[in-house]
């Protein structure tokens, strides 16, 4: 499962200040809109060392920001000390939107999490 923005918000465990309907399948807390609002907008490179050394162009819109990780997620990429990419066993998330750019790396890492997993066996 991938989770972008919202769907990061929808497989979070907790949601600050907030009883929306979730999954609550990732030990991770957010916050809505943690980086601002829809004109707060910006762009970011990221460094991403499971991807390589070229950082990743990363566009943030009205991004959530992950406040709290539990002890098996594995953060793989910050932005200013806080988690934007991370994982959780077959679970991907991240605060920003890796489909907006030409960069491929994001999903190629979640394709090959796939490719990994026990389903990729059953063919």
């Amino acid at each position: 499962v991938y989770g972008t923005c919202a769907g990061l918000i929808l497989l979070a465990k907790e949601i600050t200040g907030s009883t929306q309907p979730r999954l609550g399948l990732m030990d991770i807390s957010v916050q809505r809109n943690g980086y601002g609002r829809q004109v707060d907008s910006f762009e970011a490179d990221l460094s991403v060392p499971s991807l390589g050394d070229n950082p990743f162009r990363a566009v943030f819109i009205r991004a959530p920001l992950i406040e709290k990780t539990g002890p098996e997620v594995e953060v793989l990429a910050e932005l200013d000390k806080r988690p934007v990419l991370a994982r959780q066993g077959k679970m991907l998330v991240s605060s920003f939107h890796p489909e907006l750019t030409d960069d491929l790396r994001i999903h190629e890492l979640f394709l090959q999490m796939i490719k990994n997993s026990e389903f990729a066996q059953l063919r």
